[in-house]
């Protein structure tokens, strides 16, 4: 089996070239392991990295080295190759993903994500592109896709750089006009966001549906109606806590292989932290699936929300 490090140096707050190549050397060269390491240059070359590993055929794992947008680059390459199976060693600014898991501070440990069991995962489909953990419209797409602006602000990494996205995008404006067809309705009403979630965790520790489960074939989708700036603190402090049955007049949740998003306008989506634009949205479960490896003994069993 060959290991393939694939670095994003403009992944989080600062270039961490230097220290995941001491990491890597360090790690693969005590085990004997026949390893290589690449540095992406520009968006997309982790998918390209991945996918001329894929074409050889050789059994790969590969590590995405960075955080949620690099491990998305490197899904999307390996998506429906069964020789190979992927991984993150974290070091983004939010590394949602892997808070899927029971201890996902053990992504940052080389040593133990060489020792690793794997699953399979579901993706999603959002147009042309692919996405392993969550994707929004709306005013959640305009937050997530806004966070890179402020990240990289003294003080403002994680989860703080998304509450100042948050606040920025609340004050231009709450909901647009949408048309969903979804589960064979269709919804043609103002939204203020609409959440699609392959995984569990996305801007900086946002838990919308603590149920999603990245392996059971189906996406949870939620449609947030339209509120007022008043409403804004409470309903978002409930979805960020995966709380949305209390707020049923809102708050819709569907269970679905497909949902279809008419917008009035090119509208930004939120692909797992990237940003895309489109009219219209079609998100469904792909065809392809991949394999995500983890360190030995965690655990992505579903876990209910917790009441505060």
């Amino acid at each position: 089996m060959k290991h393939l490090f694939i670095i994003n140096p403009a992944a989080g707050s600062k270039d961490r070239t230097k220290m995941y190549t001491e990491i890597i050397e360090k790690a693969c060269g005590e085990q004997g392991l026949d390893y290589e390491i690449q540095v992406s240059g520009a968006p997309g070359e982790c998918t390209r990295l991945t996918r001329e590993a894929a074409l050889t055929g050789e059994d790969y794992r590969v590590y995405a080295c960075g955080g949620d947008g690099t491990l998305n680059e490197v899904v999307a390459g390996a998506a429906g190759f069964d020789n190979v199976a992927v991984s993150v060693l974290s070091g983004g600014s939010g590394n949602d993903f892997v808070k899927l898991f029971d201890d996902p501070k053990a992504f940052f440990d080389l040593e133990r994500l060489l020792d690793a069991e794997e699953a399979t995962f579901d993706l999603i489909k959002c147009n042309d592109d692919i996405s392993l953990n969550i994707c929004s419209v709306g005013l959640d797409a305009r937050i997530g896709t806004d966070v890179a602006h402020y990240k990289r602000l003294p003080l403002l990494s994680g989860f703080r750089a998304y509450v100042v996205s948050t606040v920025v995008n609340v004050i231009r404006g709450i909901s647009e006009h949408y048309v969903v067809q979804i589960n064979g309705e269709t919804i043609d009403a103002e939204q203020t966001m609409i959440c699609v979630c392959n995984g569990r965790f996305y801007g900086g520790g946002f838990n919308p549906v603590p149920t999603a489960d990245p392996t059971d074939g189906v996406l949870d989708v939620l449609l947030v109606k339209k509120v007022s700036r008043l409403q804004v603190p409470a309903v978002i402090g409930k979805y960020k806590s995966g709380r949305y049955k209390e707020l049923p007049k809102l708050v819709r949740h569907f269970r679905t292989d497909k949902v279809t998003i008419l917008c009035d306008k090119p509208t930004p989506i939120n692909l797992d932290g990237e940003l895309r634009l489109a009219q219209k949205v079609e998100m469904t479960v792909a065809k392809e699936k991949v394999r995500f490896f983890y360190p030995k003994g965690l655990s992505f069993a579903v876990k209910e929300p917790v009441e505060v």
